[in-house]
């Protein structure tokens, strides 16, 4: 069964939720795990006013019992606590529409899906569009991220996810390209208010974003995600839909404000030689037949992983509602006027980081149980470790007598 999952909720609604599908039976689920990584989202200097109000932690509804999952579906549930304050603004009754006009959207803003989601549902007050489209959804992917990084812990397989750049300012090349694994790099973080491994880099991130905010203005940036253990062999170069890279890059751009992904050396590859920019095959250890002395290709080659960690970088736009409006027009009238304002961060390259840590999760579990199908823990550990054992026996005079 595929794993899959389908989110709904409002940034101002009641609620977000999620249901997921295909998650094996007797997984067990830590609930502090992931309400920690709903923690980490809502974190960051840079954040609105927002973050004062939501305190995010996730409810299981169905699909788990005595902590383990069931193998049917999964309901998880994250509360709006805000709410209360918009119950009549954004109610589902027919009987409250005249409140909608209290915070009705005339002014479509730039950068937003306000105009075009108008144009294409027909909505004439842009809330209706605005409060769909909001990162506040990011929430509930964070939440089915963290299930899928519990299902790959199990597995060995380690996510994380950090800030290499905001604004103008950038970490330095060790942290950025070599030298700490994951778990050296959430050490290093686990103290930042930005998410980045780097202290001398987050303070002139900081003043950055300080200056920012003084000119109401908004910051973009741009956050590396790693995945370290996972296996040889998911994805696949048989077909466009089922290559590792190419779901990976479309979970990061699906994330609001990503304008760009790169794999590895990413664009850097395009000014380089081949020699500068693949990665030569060399014998390895006994455990591992093969070594590779670089991950130029950030752990994906033909859309398959190759062994090697996943490295991939996200590049997220500037904020487009700003404390300053830009120009824009009135709905009703077409004439010019300033676009609306809406409660809005300064920089959330942080949050973007551990939201993009949660769809690499996912994509790779996915990739991950369509090559070992069960439908239980047990079953599904019995197909890993037999994969394992082929892997071994693929190159030398053990694979010749098999």
């Amino acid at each position: 069964m595929e794993l899959r999952y389908l989110s709904a909720g409002e940034s101002h609604g009641p609620a977000l939720a999620a249901i997921i599908e295909g998650l094996p039976s007797g997984l067990f689920l830590d609930l502090e795990y992931i309400n920690e990584q709903l923690l980490r989202r809502q974190g960051g200097f840079g954040r609105g006013g927002r973050m004062a109000i939501e305190k995010d932690t996730v409810r299981i509804l169905s699909g788990v019992r005595f902590g383990r999952t069931l193998g049917s579906p999964l309901a998880l549930l994250i509360e709006n606590k805000d709410w209360e304050n918009w119950e009549k603004v954004m109610s589902s009754s027919e009987a409250d529409e005249k409140f909608g006009a209290e915070r009705s959207v005339k002014s479509p803003r730039p950068g937003h899906a306000d105009l075009a989601g108008g144009i294409k549902y027909q909505h004439r007050d842009l809330r209706n569009v605005l409060e769909r489209a909001s990162a506040r959804e990011t929430a509930v992917r964070v939440a089915a991220g963290s299930v899928a990084a519990l299902l790959l812990n199990h597995f060995g397989i380690e996510v994380g996810g950090f800030v290499v750049s905001i604004g103008e300012h950038r970490i330095s090349e060790r942290q950025c390209c070599g030298g700490l694994d994951i778990q050296a790099i959430k050490k290093l973080i686990s103290s930042s208010a930005l998410n980045c491994p780097d202290k001398e880099a987050e303070g002139q991130m900081v003043e950055e974003i300080k200056r920012a905010d003084l000119d109401g203005d908004t910051l973009g940036g741009v956050f590396e995600v790693r995945a370290e253990g996972v296996p040889p062999g998911l994805g696949s170069h048989v077909h466009w839909d089922r290559r590792l890279d190419g779901r990976l890059a479309g979970a990061l751009m699906s994330v609001p404000g990503i304008k760009g992904v790169e794999i590895g050396l990413g664009f850097e590859a395009s000014f380089l030689p081949g020699s500068c920019v693949h990665d030569p095959i060399m014998p390895g250890e006994e455990k591992r037949r093969w070594s590779r002395p670089t991950n130029r290709a950030g752990g994906i080659e033909g859309g398959i992983s190759n062994g090697e960690p996943l490295v991939l970088r996200a590049a997220m736009k500037p904020i487009p509602t700003l404390k300053k409006p830009l120009s824009s027009i009135d709905l009703a009238s077409g004439e010019e006027r300033q676009a609306a304002a809406e409660r809005s961060d300064i920089c959330a390259v942080p949050a973007a980081s551990v939201v993009g840590e949660a769809v690499v999760a996912w994509e790779v579990a996915r990739s991950f149980l369509e090559k070992f199908a069960g439908d239980s823990m047990p079953e599904l550990s019995a197909a890993f470790q037999n994969y394992q054992e082929m892997v071994v026996r693929y190159i030398g005079e053990e694979n010749a007598e098999s």
